[in-house]
């Protein structure tokens, strides 16, 4: 029996992609670390800014790591467990991190900053161009 699934619609044609976009979204369950998106007030190109800002307090610049791959923005944190310090309590854990965003076509990385434990990373997604075109018909009798 076929699974039917709302992009199996034959009116969606090519959004294969975006099922599978979809399913993995769905399974990423993990909420560490906390983040916002935020859209920020640029200058009036016509583009659309936005930023998103993860809660990384106690990682330095080195334990961090923005990457784009393909229509994703992955950020990573890994955090050196320093063997030298003996603990009576541990509350604060060292942990790693892996947290991915899915970009939409054109969006772009603009930067990164790292302040007071938030980690700012801007986007970019410029108005995208409307193509209109004409489509002949030719006629085989």
């Amino acid at each position: 029996m076929t699974r039917m699934t709302p992009f199996s619609n034959p009116l969606l044609l090519g959004f294969d992609s975006m099922e599978k976009t979809l399913e993995r979204v769905a399974k990423s369950g993990d909420s560490y670390p906390p983040y916002n998106i935020e859209r920020i007030r640029g200058d009036d190109s016509g583009s659309e800014r936005l930023r998103i800002t993860l809660a990384v307090a106690g990682f330095a610049e080195q334990d961090l790591e923005v990457t784009t791959e393909e229509n994703q923005l992955i950020v990573r944190g890994r955090q050196d467990d320093g063997g030298e310090r003996e603990y009576l309590h541990r509350g604060i854990a060292s942990r790693q991190f892996q947290r991915v965003f899915l970009l939409a076509d054109g969006m772009q990385v603009i930067g990164a900053t790292l302040k007071n434990g938030l980690l700012a990373i801007d986007l970019d997604r410029p108005e995208p161009e409307r193509l209109v075109r004409k489509i002949n018909i030719s006629v085989k009798d």
